[in-house]
């Protein structure tokens, strides 16, 4: 089942096209990637299926309704969360806080109980606290839940800001560069949370320069040039597909990558 869905997607700055008609489509439980040199426009597409950027042309679907132009908010109601390539983490707030913050989506809010603090709050409040240790548990982070944030690796803090995400359960989880930074073995770890998350049933699109844990966890890879779209396919179809080895490496490097 397709849960997200990008069609004839453009956007322009300045005059200057930074998306040109660009599409795609995502199941549930797949990995889509996104890549391409650097001011390929991955990270504006993202922006603009998160809502943060508005498109000038085409249309964004998730879980088969329009959704083009809904702000951020109102997108992860209604199943759509992603992180950022830099860390927005709550540093002195402890791991399982940063956590409960993004289950708020999923509480059911009321002025005069929490001002009163009537015993359906602390009900909700122990089902969020406990939902937070579940999600620190599946992300390698139980033992330090009350552990400020600050004080955690970077690599941690990653996967922190993954578990975040996923406290609002989402259909889809959009993760940009959720390597970047990390050493190998920080990346091995992110690499078999993303295999869970989508083994779950949520669809992961990501953005990533790691070309081994790209092509190591995706099941389809779209290739951005330009602002356009230069191949979509498989691992095994991208990897050595001329264009792309001429976007990476220029005309010359794209022949001495064919020869070798």
């Amino acid at each position: 089942m397709t849960v997200l869905s990008a069609a004839h997607i453009g956007i322009s700055f300045g005059g200057i096209k930074a998306i040109d008609d660009v599409g795609f489509s995502v199941r549930e439980g797949q990995v889509f990637s996104i890549i391409g040199p650097n001011g390929a426009g991955k990270t504006t597409l993202f922006n603009v299926i998160s809502g943060l950027y508005r498109t000038d042309q085409g249309k964004v679907d998730l879980d088969g309704q329009d959704v083009t132009g809904l702000p951020p908010d109102r997108l992860a109601a209604r199943g759509l969360s992603r992180t950022f390539q830099n860390l927005q983490i709550f540093q002195r707030m402890t791991a399982a806080e940063n956590v409960m913050v993004g289950r708020h989506l999923r509480e059911r809010c009321n002025l005069l109980a929490d001002l009163f603090r009537l015993p359906s709050v602390t009900r909700q409040n122990a089902d969020t606290r406990e939902r937070s240790l579940t999600l620190l548990d599946e992300v390698g982070l139980r033992a330090s839940a009350d552990v400020p944030a600050g004080s955690l690796s970077y690599g941690a803090c990653k996967r922190l800001e993954i578990a975040r995400a996923l406290a609002a359960e989402p259909k889809v989880l959009l993760l940009d560069e959720p390597a970047a930074g990390c050493n190998s073995v920080e990346t091995e770890e992110v690499d078999q949370l993303i295999r869970k998350i989508a083994a779950s049933g949520i669809a992961v699109v990501l953005v990533e320069h790691d070309m081994k844990l790209v092509m190591s966890i995706s099941d389809r890879i779209l290739v951005l040039n330009r602002g356009r779209v230069l191949v979509e396919g498989a691992p095994q179809q991208v990897r050595n597909n001329p264009a792309v080895l001429e976007a990476y490496l220029g005309k010359h490097g794209a022949r001495e990558a064919a020869r070798a």
